[in-house]
């Protein structure tokens, strides 16, 4: 049996919560008869999957540390800083 943990949420946030929790559920998506189920997998491979590369940022430009690695222009990176040196 589990001990239910104390809620430390404020009381604002309670007041949120039981409001979004009130809320009706969203009615069923009106698809064709026709419509095929897919998926989610099938949507999620037409998107690029993430890279996680080992880089430097220089003057605001993002070097990765691998000279083989080519990254598309306009790519989208996230940046992990690190205080050490």
């Amino acid at each position: 049996m589990t001990i239910p943990a104390v809620d430390e949420r404020s009381a604002t946030r309670r007041t949120k919560d039981e409001e979004i929790a009130a809320e009706p559920p969203l009615p069923p998506l009106a698809l064709p008869a026709d419509a095929t189920p897919a998926p989610v997998e099938s949507h999620l491979g037409k998107l690029r999957r993430p890279v996680a590369v080992a880089g430097v940022v220089e003057n605001g430009l993002v070097r990765p540390l691998d000279p083989a690695v080519k990254l598309p222009e306009h790519a989208r990176v996230i940046i992990v800083a690190s205080e050490t040196i």
